[in-house]
């Protein structure tokens, strides 16, 4: 074998190959021709910085000769409609690419395929691996951008969401090794640094504190190689691109006090700092851990909304219904949904009538009649008669696919909050090196000796661990705050966000509402009792799955030779006579006569026997009994309320009048819904919405904080900042005032930390603070911040 690793993918090469070219001017060495390939086209292109920037080596390249041939499957148009979407001319896609290992990969992907003619658009982001690429389909194929992405080295396929998950399981594997090794290590360490600080004080035998630190040493290793990795590895990307992060001194602190508490170790003499190197890099660890675990959370929101679509589905095929994958459907096949069964893309019933839940999509609760030529939507279920429908959309081009591009694009322009603490730190850090380097040289001129335990001390001391903590702890203790008050946060940008909000935009169904239906007035004739009326109507709704009949009490006999009329009521016999109920229009058919009607604009169901209407049953779904204080509370603290909901009834108005909404939009589509916040947006308003449908989504991942109810879907809740568990609405004023607190307590942090900064930075520049003391200064920093922040948890 060669004794130089392959200049691309870095593997060994094989004694037999000889394989090489002249890259920047220097004779490189590669492992095969796949790898020389790769290389010659990154530097063909311009793109040789790539191999300066990366930090970590490409994967092996292929060297097969007919991947153009390979992807040509892409060009196919049946192809393409499954994970394409066009707007004219212009193509877009989303492709997962396996190989990306650092910053530099990304950067050379997009400057790769921006170079090609005909790439409008690319976008490659490096934590989810995703590409989202839009092309003009007169100007460059779909094959030859896949075929770009293979020559420099890189594979990519079409986004699905499996793939997307093993991914990020097992990025989630990673951080928690990472972050239980320096648990452990931390836990251990601590103990044995208690030791050796009271055996500062009280004495302690020269061969113990030999061994602790032997000890402590050989625990903290791992912690340092490992845990710390990412810092390490970041700092040194940083570095290279000359962009100073915090992670370079903490890199640089961490680095030092280890090497300082070796040399300590073997030499038995000076400071030892293994516990704060333990120490910081676990909660440093632990909270990009929470960070990580919210960036999943987001990407499978959109991932479980395409689930709602089932795995296979029977299609008309040689004179019989056949199970199909519904990857395999196609424009204009015949498709029999059965009860229970769910659409699986877009369609026009063409034989048949029923009732489809499409709560999964529009948040409302009532079923919606479907007959011969209505379209019906992907994603919904069809509850009580089959019908066949016909395919009239598939792919990216149905409406449940809307949705989950709604999401994205609504994530993209999300408003982002950017830290105070980093704002300071990004300028804070760059000061803290200069001046540790600076001091460093001044103590060579006047004790070398010292030089180097100074600047440490400086480097210690000034560690931005309070600046840190300042943020999370006070966000911390304001959210276990929260919890108690039945909200449960899921982004941490809402403490900072919250106070700024200058409208409120509330759901109707299921926010406003509490999402049940209930009987709230009996109107009777001919000496029927209310009571009787109930029982009857009862009897007949007993073997209904429809919303409407949970609302009546359960049955004490139900009807016999019940028949169902999607869309309009049932009939069935109760002791010998037959009897009806339903909405006005169908009773009305029944009697065969036009004078039966509601009296008034409100849902009423009727019941009737063969002769004449019997009772009206006034069904409504009802505010929740906090509704109007919370509204009150709101319009107190000068915001402006707002109600958007998909409900085209009135029932919209009449409860929107009585919680005193003044701004109520009814009958929105998820992109209206979308369409009016963007409105508010224009005008520089500060959102906040409440909701809890899939067809809130758009609008609660666009708002600048959003909250689900308990009852939400599982997608809202995780598409949203806050999720309120206790379903009283009266607790979102508390957390206003959470909020405004803790942003004030934050702001002490901050304070706090740069003023200790300001008075020890000197202090140890001038030897007056040993590396001991500083790590002490430090630990006191962090521990005022902590101490301060916990103050939020007694609001």
């Amino acid at each position: 074998m060669s004794d130089n690793p392959c200049y691309h993918c870095g593997e060994s090469i094989p004694s037999h190959i000889n394989v090489s070219s002249e890259i920047d001017q220097q004779e490189r060495e590669f492992c095969c021709i796949g790898c020389q390939a790769v290389a010659l086209t990154i530097s063909g292109a311009g793109l040789s910085n790539y191999y300066r920037f990366r930090t970590e080596n490409a994967p092996q390249a292929s060297d097969n000769a007919s991947l153009q041939e390979k992807y040509s499957l892409y060009d196919e148009e049946s192809v393409q409609t499954r994970f394409c979407s066009y707007n004219e001319n212009i193509a877009s896609a989303t492709l997962l690419i396996s190989g990306i290992s650092c910053a530099a990969c990304v950067w050379l992907i997009e400057k790769h395929l921006e170079h090609l003619s005909g790439i409008e658009e690319v976008r490659v982001n490096l934590t989810t691996h995703r590409a989202t690429i839009s092309w003009n389909t007169q100007d460059i194929k779909l094959s030859e951008i896949f075929y770009a992405i293979d020559a420099i080295g890189y594979h990519a396929e079409p986004w699905k969401a499996n793939r997307a998950a093993q991914q990020q399981q097992k990025e989630n594997h990673t951080a928690l090794a990472r972050l239980g090794i320096a648990g452990i290590g931390m836990m251990q360490v601590m103990m044995m640094a208690n030791a050796l600080y009271f055996g500062h004080y009280t004495g302690i035998d020269q061969s113990y504190e030999s061994f602790i630190r032997w000890a402590s040493l050989f625990l903290t290793t791992p912690v340092v190689l490992y845990s710390s990795f990412p810092f390490f590895q970041a700092s040194f990307r940083d570095l290279k691109t000359r962009h100073l992060t915090m992670d370079v001194p903490v890199s640089i602190a961490i680095a030092l006090a280890f090497s300082a508490s070796i040399w300590a170790t073997f030499k038995g003499t000076g400071e030892v700092y293994f516990d704060s190197v333990c120490m910081f890099t676990f909660f440093l660890l632990l909270g990009r851990f929470f960070e990580m675990k919210a960036r999943h959370q987001n990407s499978q929101a959109s991932n479980e909304l395409i689930g709602l679509l089932p795995n296979t589905t029977l299609v008309y095929k040689d004179g019989e219904y056949q199970i199909t994958s519904t990857e395999q459907i196609k424009l204009g096949d015949q498709v029999l949904i059965k009860p229970g069964h769910t659409v699986p893309s877009d369609a026009r019933v063409i034989e048949g009538t029923a009732d489809l839940d499409e709560s999964a999509l529009t948040g409302e609760y009532l079923p919606v009649s479907k007959t011969i030529g209505d379209e019906v939507l992907g994603g919904t279920v069809c509850l009580d008669h089959p019908l066949v429908v016909e395919i009239i959309k598939i792919g990216h081009q149905n409406t449940l696919n809307l949705v989950v591009e709604l999401m994205n694009k609504a994530e993209s322009s999300k408003p982002r909050i950017a830290r105070i603490a980093d704002t300071i730190a990004s300028r804070f850090v760059a000061a803290v090196l200069i001046t540790a380097v600076t001091v460093w040289g001044c103590w060579m001129f006047i004790d070398p000796d010292k030089a180097f335990w100074i600047a440490l001390s400086v480097l210690v001391v000034t560690c931005p661990c309070a600046l840190s903590l300042a943020t999370p702890t006070a966000i911390t203790a304001a959210t276990s705050s929260l919890k108690r008050s039945g909200l449960v946060i899921t982004s941490t940008h809402v403490l900072e966000t919250l106070p700024t909000t200058t409208d409120v935009l509330f759901d109707k169904t299921g926010t406003l509402t509490q999402g049940k239906l209930t009987i709230a007035d009996v109107t009777t004739v001919d000496q029927l009792s209310k009571e009787e009326a109930l029982d009857i109507a009862a009897n007949l709704e007993a073997l209904s799955e429809h919303p409407i009949a949970r609302a009546f009490p359960s049955s004490t006999s139900p009807a016999t030779d019940v028949v169902i009329t999607p869309g309009g009521g049932l009939s069935g016999v109760i002791d010998s006579e037959t009897y009806h109920i339903g909405h006005a229009e169908f009773i009305a058919q029944q009697l065969n006569s036009s004078e039966v009607k509601s009296p008034d604009s409100n849902h009423w169901v009727i019941l009737a026997n063969h002769e004449q209407p019997l009772a009206w049953f006034k069904v409504e779904d009802t505010e929740r009994e906090d509704a109007i204080q919370a509204v009150t509370e709101m319009t107190e603290r000068n915001l402006q309320v707002h109600m958007l909901t998909g409900d085209r009834s009135q029932a919209a108005k009449i409860i929107g009048d009585k919680l005193q909404i003044p701004n109520i939009h009814s009958g929105l589509s998820p992109q209206e819904k979308l369409d009016k916040l963007n409105e508010l947006h224009a005008q520089n308003k500060k959102t906040l919405m409440i909701g809890d449908g899939i067809n809130d989504i758009p609008v609660l991942a666009s708002a600048g904080v959003s909250i689900a109810m308990s009852e939400a879907t599982d997608l809202a809740k995780t598409k949203s900042d806050m999720v309120l568990m206790n379903g009283k609405l009266t607790a979102i004023s508390k957390a206003f005032e959470i909020a405004v607190k803790c942003r004030k307590v934050i702001k002490q942090n901050l304070s706090w930390a740069l003023l200790y900064n300001l008075i020890a930075l000197p202090l140890a520049a001038t030897g007056y603070i040993p590396p001991w003391a500083a790590a002490i200064g430090m630990s006191t920093s962090s521990l005022v911040v902590v101490l301060n922040a916990v103050r939020l948890r007694n609001i």
